[in-house]
C-alpha cells in the first residue's frame, strides 16, 4: 500500500518534538573494541537509553512505544520496511500481493528457524495472528486485526488471509505493525500470554538481535544475531544494552557525559533546548504524528452511563465545556515551548483528510477558550456548578513535562469556575492497565502511530472495544471508518475522513491536545541515529554505531 509519506514530510513543518533521540559523542564500549557480526566488521556495543516502560515481550499483550521498540529488534515482521524509508517490502516474506480484492498471499521465505532451532514457517503466522484476536489483551492490539476473516497455509510457505472488507488501504502496513511480530508456535500458548522471562529463557526471537539478559525496567542485553535474514540486514554493532530511567533529568545528564550513547523518549523541552547548545551533539529532524489527548470514560465520568446520576446529554455537556475551556496554544508555549503544536482534530495535521474540527465547533473559532460557550453547554444541560472532575495522568511515560501539561489543564478548566479538578497521578505500569479497567473517569493518553496513515488514528481508539476501552459507541461512525479503510479512490477518501473527525468532535469520546514530530540529536562519532528517524516510526538500534 503507498503511505502518505510526502503528507508525513510537509507535517514536520507543522508539528514540533515529540519523540526523540540523543547521542553523545562517547559512550561505554560495552564489549569493547569491534567485533565481527554475518561476516561483517560491526562496532562496539551501543548503549541506549529511554524513560518508555515495556509492559510485555509478548506481542499479543502490548499495544505501547516502550515494548514496541524492544519487539523490533528481536522479533521480524512478514513485510517491514528499509531503514529511511517506510514502505511496507518483505521482511520474512518472499513476496505479498492481492490475489484477490479479499484475499492477500505472502510467500514465505524457506528454510528459515528461530533462534532457538525451532522451524519458521506458515503455521507460526497463522498462529501469531490468530492468538492476538483470541487473546484479545485490553494491552494488546487486536484491535488491528479486525478486518481478517480467516487466515489458510496450503504448504509450508504460503499464508493466505481472507479480509471481510475488500481493497483494504492499509492491511500491508498492519503487517508491519505492533500486530504484525510472528512468534514462535513451539514456544507461545494459544490462549494466554507468555511471560517475559519464559520469553527470554525460550530464546524465541527472530530479529537482529537476540535478548542476551533481561532485567524488565532496568537493563536488557541483545546481541546481534547472524542468522537474521530480513530487510534490515545486520546489524552495525556488535549489540546493545538498553538502559531504563525513571528521571529524565539522569538520561539527560548520563548523554551529556557520554553514560550512554543513544537516549529515545522521553525528554522535557527545556532538556532538548538546553542540549542544542552542547557542541557535542546535533539535531535532526524526522517524520512524526504523535499526538497527546484526553480520554472520556463514557462509563464512569460525571453523568457517565455507569454512575448513580446517569444521563447522556450533561456527560456530552461536561465534555462539550471542557473543549470550550482548553487553551492548546497556552500548553504549547508555555510547556513545550512550541516543540508541540496545537492539535484540532482526532487525525493530525500532515495526514490525508486531516481537518481541524474541534477549533470549529469549540472555544472562540479561532483557537482561543470561550468560557461563555462553557458555561451554556452547563447551564443549557441543567448541570450545577461546579463540577467535580477526577482527572489522572501518567508522569513518566509521556515525559516529566506532563505534571506541568495537565497542571495548566486543571487551571484553565477551574479559573472558569464550572469545574474543580481532582488531578492524580500514577506510574506507567499501573497506569497503563488501569486506565482500561475503568478506573480513571477521565484521563491522559498519548500515541505514536503505527503506521503512516489517517486510518491509524480511527480504527484503533472508535471501533467497539478499541483499545482505550473507554466504552464510546456510535454506529456512524463505525461505518464510516469501515468504509474509508476500503475506498481506494484518494479524493472519496479523504472526504470520509473528514466526516468521521466532524461526528467525533460531536460526540468528544477523546479531546485532542498536542501534536508533534521526531527529533534527534546526534553525536560526532555516533552514526545512523538519523536513518532511525523515518515515516515507519520504528527505532532501529541495528542502525546505529560508533
Amino acid at each position: 500500500m503507498n503511505k502518505s509519506t510526502r503528507a508525513l514530510r510537509s507535517a514536520i513543518a507543522l508539528a514540533g518534538v515529540s519523540a526523540f533521540a540523543l547521542t553523545a559523542c562517547t559512550g561505554p564500549s560495552g564489549g569493547g573494541g569491534t567485533s565481527t557480526t554475518g561476516g561483517a566488521t560491526a562496532s562496539s556495543t551501543i548503549t541506549y537509553g529511554t524513560t518508555d516502560k515495556v509492559t510485555a515481550l509478548d506481542p499479543a499483550g502490548s499495544y505501547d512505544n516502550g515494548s514496541f521498540m524492544v519487539m523490533n529488534q528481536v522479533y521480524s515482521f512478514l513485510l517491514n520496511s528499509k531503514p529511511g524509508g517506510a514502505e511496507p517490502v518483505p521482511d520474512l516474506a518472499e513476496s505479498s500481493t492481492f490475489t484477490k480484492p479479499t484475499e492477500f498471499t505472502v510467500k514465505l521465505k524457506s528454510g528459515l528457524k528461530w533462534a532457538n532451532g525451532h522451524v519458521l514457517d506458515s503455521k507460526d503466522v497463522k498462529f501469531s495472528f490468530e492468538r492476538q484476536v483470541k487473546i484479545k489483551d485490553p494491552n494488546g492490539p487486536a484491535s488491528l486485526l479486525t478486518n481478517i476473516a480467516s487466515i489458510a497455509t496450503p504448504d509450508a510457505t504460503t499464508v493466505v488471509f481472507t479480509l471481510k472488507q475488500a481493497n483494504d488501504q492499509t492491511f500491508a502496513q498492519i503487517l508491519q505493525s505492533p500486530a504484525g511480530p510472528i512468534v514462535d508456535d513451539e514456544v507461545f500458548p494459544a490462549d494466554k500470554l507468555l511471560s517475559d522471562e519464559e520469553i527470554v529463557k525460550a530464546n524465541a526471537f527472530y530479529g537482529q538481535y537476540v535478548i542476551d539478559s533481561y532485567s524488565k525496567n532496568t537493563l536488557v542485553s541483545l546481541k546481534a544475531w547472524p542468522d537474521y535474514k530480513g530487510v534490515l540486514g545486520k546489524p552495525s554493532n556488535a549489540g546493545a544494552t538498553i538502559k531504563y530511567y525513571t528521571d529524565q533529568t539522569n538520561m539527560k545528564l548520563e548523554v551529556k557525559g557520554g553514560q550512554i550513547d543513544v537516549a529515545n523518549r522521553s525528554l522535557s523541552a527545556t532538556d532538548i533546548d538546553d542540549l542544542k547548545k552542547d557542541s557535542n551533539v546535533t539535531v535532526n529532524v524526522g517524520p512524526g504524528g504523535e499526538m497527546r489527548y484526553i480520554v472520556f470514560n463514557f462509563d464512569t465520568m460525571p453523568f457517565g452511563a455507569k454512575t448513580p446520576e446517569a444521563d447522556p446529554k450533561k456527560a456530552l455537556a461536561i465534555r462539550q465545556a471542557a473543549a470550550n475551556l482548553i487553551d492548546r496554544q497556552a500548553i504549547s508555549d508555555q510547556v513545550y515551548k512550541g516543540t508541540y503544536l496545537p492539535m484540532w482534530s482526532n487525525v493530525p495535521s500532515g495526514f490525508l483528510g486531516a481537518n481541524e474540527s474541534f477549533k470549529q465547533a469549540y472555544g472562540d473559532g479561532s483557537g482561543k477558550p470561550s468560557p461563555d460557550k462553557a458555561k451554556k453547554a452547563l447551564t443549557d444541560a441543567g448541570i450545577t456548578t461546579p463540577v467535580t472532575i477526577k482527572l489522572q495522568y501518567n508522569p513518566d511515560h509521556y515525559g516529566k513535562s506532563s505534571g506541568d501539561e495537565y497542571a495548566m489543564v486543571k487551571d484553565q478548566l477551574e479559573k472558569s469556575g464550572l469545574f474543580k479538578v481532582d488531578l492524580q497521578s500514577t506510574e506507567w505500569v499501573t497506569y497503563n492497565s488501569a486506565s482500561k479497567k475503568d478506573s480513571y473517569p477521565v484521563f491522559q493518553l498519548g500515541w505514536f502511530p503505527d503506521f503512516s496513515d489517517p486510518d491509524n488514528y480511527l480504527t484503533p481508539f472508535f471501533l467497539k472495544g478499541g483499545f482505550m476501552n473507554n466504552h464510546y459507541s456510535n454506529a456512524d461512525v463505525e461505518a464510516l471508518i469501515a468504509k474509508q479503510l476500503v475506498t481506494a479512490d484518494k479524493s472519496e477518501r479523504e472526504k470520509q475522513v473528514q466526516e468521521v473527525q466532524n461526528l467525533l468532535a460531536k460526540d468528544i469520546s477523546t479531546l485532542p491536545l498536542l501534536q508533534g514530530a521526531q527529533v534527534a540529536v546526534s553525536g560526532k562519532n555516533v552514526k545512523g541515529v538519523d536513518s532511525t528517524l523515518d515515516a515507519s516510526f520504528k527505532f532501529r538500534l541495528g542502525q546505529v554505531s560508533k
